[in-house]
């Protein structure tokens, strides 16, 4: 049995038996039960300088491989989101190249599509209400040209200019005037992007870094009961669960809501009371994807859905799980799914906004790309240490795709920083 070195904060070092990868077998259509993406990242030329502040050098070859590998898995792909280091290396032009590439080839497959839609490209920090409407419509006009959905990303723009909640319900509600189809508001916790603090509410909270989660919830709810027909869902990225399952209830039958967070997404995807994965639906296909919910009025599901940097790194347990969930067998599916949510908790501990490191760490460990590189540098933005609990608790979860090469590679990547893996043999038992 292969030992795998382990390496903690101190430098010191110890084995474990490396497990075998689960027998997971790839569905033949998407799940029933839930509509579920992965939020995918960017994967840059290893030779390219990728240092902080160049503009993004993308190798379209691993990153387009990425989103087939999501898809092979039946998931759908929610691209050019933070998880793809939006306002963290991506630029504009790259942004914009890789909205319209994964729409094709999203389009060729079959697959299902969101793409973030921001207003990142302007050049000031600071731009006047108006501004950020048209630099908003103009990101949307492209998405929707390329085919694919569309998932309106909370602005920093806007959280810098809006003065109350009417600014933002405004904003959002000519923003929605000029959507094509049905499309995903986004909610994005200060932890993730502490530019973000006070979104929904005010300019003030937001340079105060301050958070009023129940008023903020109110401005949203606004905007989704004024614009039924535009918006199919929302994606809550706060990791305050008790908030998500607040908004989750008080959602019309419209939209859906979906889980972005990442600490606590087992339990609310399973959802609340017994028979909450049934009549589901399917969602979309490639274009909106979203899936827009049963017509009429009243509650929303007792279950969220799911857009996940988390199941970009643990794709086929993700589908595995959700497998489960369509053939009702729950405890199947937290048997699967459970152990991956202490793995997440890791790659996203804080700095949380850093999280897409590990993203791309387990991707190069499972052999989705060829380099643990990331644009503008972002590969160095963890230790050794944190890298190294990420690959215990990885291959903990069953999440290690091919064990074997993610040793060897972690194993080569403790070498190149002088730190010897340990060859002998573990004894069976030993490490579980």
């Amino acid at each position: 049995m292969t030992a795998l070195t382990l390496l903690a904060g101190d430098g010191a070092v110890r084995a474990v038996a490396l497990r075998e990868a689960p027998a997971f077998t790839k569905p033949g259509r998407p799940p029933a039960s839930r509509v579920a993406y992965a939020a995918a990242h960017v994967v840059p030329r290893a030779s390219a300088d990728n240092t902080p502040g160049v503009p993004a050098d993308i190798d379209w070859d691993a990153t387009l491989a990425f989103r087939h590998h999501v898809w092979s898995w039946g998931l759908g792909v929610a691209d050019a989101m933070d998880t793809a280091q939006r306002n963290m290396g991506l630029d504009p032009a790259a942004t914009r190249e890789l909205i319209s590439r994964s729409a094709a080839e999203a389009n060729a497959v079959g697959g299902r599509l969101v793409v973030g839609v921001n207003t990142d490209h302007l050049e000031t920090e600071h731009a006047s209400l108006a501004e950020i409407v048209d630099a908003y419509r103009s990101q949307l006009h492209h998405a929707e040209d390329a085919g694919a959905g569309a998932v309106l990303m909370a602005s920093r723009h806007l959280a810098r200019a809006a003065q109350s909640a009417e600014d933002y319900r405004r904003v959002y509600g000519e923003v929605l005037a000029a959507a094509g189809a049905p499309v995903v508001l986004h909610w994005l916790g200060p932890a993730f992007d502490p530019v973000l603090a006070g979104y929904f509410t005010s300019a003030e909270l937001s340079t105060s870094g301050s958070d009023d989660v129940d008023a903020a919830a109110d401005t949203l709810l606004d905007i989704i009961a004024a614009n039924p027909d535009r918006v199919s869902g929302v994606k809550m990225s706060l990791l305050n669960a008790d908030a998500e399952i607040a908004v989750r209830r008080r959602l019309p039958a419209t939209a859906r809501m979906f889980t972005g967070d990442d600490f606590h997404y087992v339990g609310l995807i399973e959802g609340e009371g017994a028979g909450a994965g049934a009549g589901a639906g399917t969602g979309a296909g490639a274009g909106a994807g979203a899936g827009t919910g049963a017509a009429g009025d009243g509650p929303a599901r007792p279950y969220s859905d799911a857009l996940l940097g988390a199941f970009a790194a643990v794709a086929p347990n993700a589908s595995a799980a959700i497998q489960a969930l369509d053939a009702g067998d729950v405890g199947a599916y937290r048997a699967i799914l459970g152990p991956t949510e202490a793995l997440s908790r890791q790659v996203f501990a804080a700095p949380t906004y850093y999280y897409k490191t590990g993203v791309a760490f387990l991707a190069w460990l499972n052999g989705h790309q060829p380099a643990f590189q990331m644009v503008g540098g972002l590969h160095a933005a963890r230790s050794l240490p944190h890298l190294s609990r990420i690959v215990e608790l990885a291959n903990d979860a069953g999440a290690l795709e091919r064990p074997e090469l993610a040793a060897a590679r972690w194993h080569a990547l403790l070498g190149v920083n002088g730190i010897e893996a340990r060859s002998a043999a573990v004894p069976v038992g030993a490490g579980a």
